[in-house]
């Protein structure tokens, strides 16, 4: 007998009378909330939030229905190369009912806080989209403010096609930012690290100290630009930790 329990993550389930088979493949998700009658239905993902410079982005996206919403090469932003991440995107584009972009630069990411800011960009780039979605799937953990129903998927970027798609429009808008700002502050070679703790970065950081964008709430950047730890914040070694698992996955 098929194992059809859903794989989210608690406390949110979806809507009674959908079902989605753990082999039911990227679009399965989708496929069961219009079964349900559940359509539009939108995906949000952000990229950034564990980099110490440079913005924070979020992507949502509404994919149609059918072999037009089937996205050629299609998957997680993270486990795409930059080319295969560019070909996505601009199917993606061509394909989706609706999509947007929400930048939070460096300054609002530390006005807010980083999990503030994360979600503000997500409730952000939904209300942006040019269709209203009926439903809304997010990565990993619920959004309150969505003014719409919706489920937090566990690893949904691996396992729900419209958050893959939203995460590969921010991953990519983004990466390019993160370019851009390379020949603004080329000490810090943004170019390769994207703003993610590496070694050629921290030393850059030692060496220069901060650049105007990157995220003074980090402590590895508060430590090079001569100041104390913000309180409350993780600690050197637990933001350092948690920004290199960031910049692997993505």
């Amino acid at each position: 007998m098929p194992d059809t329990s859903p794989l989210v993550a608690e406390p949110t389930h979806l809507p009674s009378g959908a079902t989605v088979r753990r082999d039911a493949g990227l679009y399965g998700y989708e496929r069961a909330l219009r079964r349900v009658g559940i359509e539009p239905i939108a995906g949000v993902d952000e990229a950034g939030r564990g980099a110490c410079a440079g913005p924070l982005v979020a992507g949502a996206c509404i994919l149609p229905a059918g072999k037009a919403g089937i996205v050629p090469g299609l998957a997680d932003s993270k486990l795409l190369t930059e080319k295969a991440r560019e070909r996505v995107y601009a199917q993606v584009v061509r394909r989706a009912v609706a999509w947007s972009v929400v930048v939070i630069d460096s300054e609002e990411c530390d006005r807010l806080g980083m999990h503030v800011a994360n979600v503000e960009a997500l409730r952000r780039a939904v209300a942006l989209l040019e269709e209203r979605p009926s439903y809304v799937l997010t990565d990993g953990f619920p959004v309150d403010g969505l003014e719409v129903p919706g489920l937090a998927v566990w690893k949904g970027d691996r396992v729900a096609a419209c958050i893959a798609a939203a995460s590969v429009l921010a991953k990519v808008t983004r990466d390019r930012m993160m370019v851009e700002l390379d020949a603004t502050y080329p000490a810090y070679d943004f170019k390769t690290h994207k703003g993610y703790i590496t070694d050629v970065h921290a030393a850059a950081l030692d060496e220069h100290g901060p650049s105007p964008v990157h995220r003074m709430r980090f402590v590895n950047v508060r430590r090079a630009a001569g100041l104390e730890p913000t309180p409350g914040v993780q600690n050197e070694a637990e933001q350092a930790a948690a920004s290199s698992a960031a910049h692997e996955e993505e």
